[in-house]
């Protein structure tokens, strides 16, 4: 993540990507599962299923109704999707800043490239996280409880009734949620870096400088992308039918179907669960990511030439 130093090969990006997402992952899980739940349910109650009215009525339902375990089910997929889907993030993010400089003539880093690095690492990113997050949404989904026994029952129940491509479904509105937060992410942190304390030689410094950074971009990224996250929830969620065009299929017209029937405010189900789990997670994501990079420094890892 700095400007400064030559990143590491790719297979340490790996191995420091696939640490941080695990360890982000591992602490705010459940906070994904009430969100996923609260992007799912429309304005009206459905007879006979729970209605969540805020993020601790959904926690405290899901624990009475159905236990505590529930709000780590569906975990398997993240976790697979972690060390390849951090990998990417950092490594994209680090290899498409070196091919911006290069393509502007620029030697450092600056807030324009940051932002545009950013988003294009973001939709580099989508292509590997889809299938899992299509899993993972119907993992979470409680109408699904009974369908699904694991999650390779789901890829392959999903395959049967909807043919491969179905684990692509939601392809376009996840590059859009990526692109936004990977933007809002990578630019926030290159600017808030800017704005604290030079960290020179103090580790303590350092560390609060990610956390800090790394938070705020969560913050922001989790702000900008929030809308394209319940349309691509409401999409993946959305089996496909021979014959029947699924209510939501393409991001901005998915938007526009939500806004119309449920206002504007239905765009940003599930946020407050969101961005405590992002905002935080961001900076845990940072920290663990610069670390492990370090450590690989220190081991004798050589950057790339």
């Amino acid at each position: 993540m700095s400007t400064t130093q030559k990143p590491l090969p790719f297979q340490y990006q790996f191995a420091a990507g696939a640490v941080a997402g695990v360890s982000e992952i591992l602490l705010m899980y459940p906070l994904d599962v009430v969100k996923t739940r609260v992007q799912l349910q429309g304005r009206v109650p459905v007879p006979g299923q729970d209605h969540y009215t805020s993020m601790m009525d959904c926690f405290r339902k899901i624990i009475k109704n159905e236990g505590t375990s529930r709000l780590y089910r569906g975990i398997g997929a993240p976790i697979m999707m972690e060390a390849p889907k951090r990998a990417t993030k950092f490594a994209a993010n680090d290899s498409w800043g070196i091919f911006y400089r290069n393509l502007f003539g620029v030697a450092k880093q600056n807030q324009p490239l940051a932002i545009l690095t950013g988003a294009t690492a973001g939709a580099t990113e989508s292509l590997v996280v889809v299938p899992f997050e299509l899993v993972k949404i119907r993992m979470q989904d409680k109408a699904s409880a009974g369908k699904y026994n694991s999650i390779m029952d789901c890829v392959t129940k999903t395959v049967k009734a909807e043919g491969p491509l179905a684990l692509y479904n939601g392809l376009e509105s996840t590059a859009w949620r990526h692109i936004l937060w990977n933007a809002g992410y990578f630019g926030c942190i290159f600017q808030v870096k800017s704005l604290l304390p030079p960290p020179g030689a103090s580790k303590t410094q350092q560390t609060l400088n990610d956390l800090v950074s790394g938070a705020v971009g969560g913050t922001v990224g989790t702000i900008l992308n929030t809308p394209m996250d319940v349309a691509k929830t409401r999409i993946q969620n959305s089996p496909r039918v021979p014959g029947q065009a699924p209510k939501y299929n393409w991001a901005w017209p998915a938007l526009g179907t939500i806004m119309k029937e449920e206002g504007a405010a239905a765009l940003y189900k599930g946020f407050l669960p969101k961005v405590l789990r992002l905002g935080p997670g961001g900076g845990v994501l940072l920290v663990v990511y610069t670390n492990m990079m370090e450590w690989f420094r220190k081991m004798g890892a050589q950057p790339v030439a």
